[in-house]
C-alpha cells in the first residue's frame, strides 16, 4: 500500500478544521437566533415547538462534529504512530479508496461491517 502521509496529514488537518468552524457557526448560530426569539416575548407554541426541534438538531449536529474532529484526532495520532492505514481490529492493511472516502478510518470495510452487525 502505498499511502502518501503527508497529504493525509494534511488532508486530515483541514477536514478537522472545517467541521470544528461549522460546528462553532451552528452553535453561534443557535444562540444568536435564541437571543432574538427570547427578546419577543409572546411566542406562538408551533414557533417554540420549531425553534426546539431546530435546537436539537443543533446539538445532535454539534455532537456528530465532535464524534468526527475525535476520530481525526485519532487518526493524526496513528499517522505519528506508524499505524495510520492499517486496521485497528485484523492489523490488515485498509484499503486506499476506503481511506479516500473515509480519511479517519481505523477500520478496515469487514470489520467495520462486523462491529456495525453487533
Amino acid at each position: 500500500m502505498t499511502v502518501d502521509l503527508e497529504r493525509r496529514r494534511v488532508e486530515l488537518v483541514e477536514l478537522r478544521a472545517r467541521i470544528s468552524g461549522a460546528a462553532h457557526d451552528i452553535v453561534q448560530d443557535g444562540v444568536d437566533s435564541s437571543e432574538l426569539s427570547s427578546s419577543t416575548g409572546d411566542q406562538h407554541l408551533g414557533d417554540h415547538a420549531s425553534e426546539m426541534v431546530e435546537r436539537e438538531l443543533d446539538e445532535g449536529i454539534e455532537e456528530n462534529a465532535e464524534e468526527l474532529v475525535t476520530a481525526i484526532d485519532a487518526a493524526l495520532l496513528r499517522l505519528d504512530e506508524g499505524a495510520y492505514g492499517i486496521c485497528a481490529r485484523c492489523g490488515k492493511p485498509i484499503p486506499e479508496a476506503r481511506l479516500d472516502a473515509v480519511p479517519y478510518a481505523a477500520l478496515c470495510v469487514p470489520c467495520k461491517q462486523l462491529e456495525e452487525s453487533r
